[in-house]
């Protein structure tokens, strides 16, 4: 596809890097490129660029770092691109108002949610944990409230009862990178027009924390089994056995009952725990120090530190 549109691109994570792949694959002109600056991480705790800035520098594009967009100097930078429109995909920074009005078509956004339902920073998990059955992408206009802007296309997926966050993120970035290109081009050609989003309908994605993913076990297991999916690869679900740290990344409802937290039993299929309502299986698990294992490697080695009875999140 080729188009006579100058895209500038924002955009940090994988998610935004496999949409900014779908408009490079399609022909796309796009003279720069927003993301967040470099952060520490891994063991050394070195700077590492972002995926998105990683794939711009592959393709010679420009890559911009500002610390903020608020000030002149980074709106100046933005105008001097003479953009026609600019592409903003979980970026992470909050554009003002004279950035919005910057290109010549505006500002679009692809965020991973059926707008107005989960607005904010956490779409996919929150989906997952509230057991929705529907998730998606929705192009939106930006406007200057948090993901509020008329919507421009919309593309559906079920949400399967085996979802995991992870996976759920893979597919709505394929889905999403798809929608994008073809937003664009209606957008172009002056086709696309917006809907407004119904703020009544509207849920908010709070941001994801270590400290909310730790389980509750006085909960019901099938609310405490989305959660470990939703928040499974990151940020993990946790609890403590034996006062040392516990990792659960993968569940299934069992069955039983007794106090909250209690080991009821423990088999190769898994080590049973009671919940507020119900039981919960636990399948995968990783240990302190330790890989993520099936629960059956663990039994096999480790069967004395599951007995039933067993407390898991009590205190050391």
């Amino acid at each position: 596809m080729e188009l006579p549109v100058r895209i500038v691109f924002a955009g940090t994570p994988a998610f935004a890097a496999q949409h900014l792949q779908a408009l490079l694959e399609h022909g796309l002109q796009v003279v720069g490129v927003y993301s967040q600056p470099d952060r520490p991480a891994g063991r050394g705790q070195k700077l590492m660029p972002s995926p998105v800035k990683q794939l711009a520098q592959q393709h010679g594009i420009a890559v911009y770092q500002p610390q903020t967009l608020r000030d002149s100097g980074a709106q100046a930078e933005l105008t001097a691109l003479q953009a026609d429109l600019l592409v903003v995909v979980a970026y992470g920074l909050i554009l003002p108002q004279a950035v919005l009005d910057t290109p010549r078509l505006g500002c679009i956004n692809s965020h991973a949610s059926l707008l107005p339902r989960w607005r904010g920073a956490a779409p996919i998990q929150r989906a997952i944990e509230a057991g929705d059955t529907e998730s998606g992408v929705t192009v939106m206009q930006m406007e200057a409230g948090l993901d509020t802007g008329p919507m421009l296309l919309k593309v559906h997926t079920p949400i399967a009862c085996d979802d995991t966050g992870g996976s759920l993120h893979d597919r709505l970035a394929t889905l999403g990178a798809q929608a994008l290109v073809e937003a664009i081009a209606a957008l172009a050609e002056g086709t696309l027009v917006g809907e407004v989003q119904d703020d009544a309908l509207a849920t908010y994605a709070h941001k994801l924390s270590k400290d909310g993913a730790r389980l509750d076990w006085n909960r019901p297991a099938v609310e405490l089994e989305r959660q470990i999916r939703a928040f499974n690869p990151t940020p993990v679900c946790h609890s403590t056995l034996h006062g040392e740290a516990l990792k659960v990344l993968g569940a299934q409802l069992g069955e039983g009952q007794g106090e909250p937290g209690t080991v009821l039993e423990a088999t190769r299929d898994g080590l049973t725990v009671a919940c507020g309502a119900g039981a919960l299986r636990l399948t995968r698990l990783q240990l302190p120090g330790g890989k993520p294992l099936a629960f059956a490697d663990l039994f096999n080695s480790r069967r004395e530190h599951f007995a039933p009875g067993t407390r898991l999140g009590a205190p050391a």
